[in-house]
């Protein structure tokens, strides 16, 4: 998003934050998935694909994971870190709705 409509809707640089959380919490929703269907699979070559989907699908979220520790938008160790950034992005959402109406 262009930086001057960020300022001006009042996210500053928040909009790479959002679409991080939102690919990490889609990839594992996929993971989940996964998992899912290859206890329903009913041939070894397909179970053997989706094993492989899997692991993909692992080694993304790790990747997202790592790229967003590293950027200071996720805490998975320190739930006192992530309830303060999960707190802190509440309310900018709450502010946002306010502005917005």
């Amino acid at each position: 998003m262009n930086q001057l409509l960020q300022n001006l809707i009042g996210m500053g640089g928040m909009t790479d934050q959002v679409i991080a959380m939102d690919f990490l919490i889609t990839s594992k929703s996929g993971i989940r998935n996964l998992a899912a269907v290859i206890t329903e699979t009913g041939t070894p070559e397909v179970r053997a694909a989706l094993k492989e989907q899997l692991h993909d699908a692992i080694q993304t979220h790790t990747a997202i994971s790592e790229f967003m520790t590293a950027k200071g938008y996720y805490y998975p160790t320190d739930l006192s870190k992530q309830f303060q950034l999960d707190l802190s992005t509440s309310e900018t959402a709450l502010t946002l709705g306010q502005k917005m109406q």
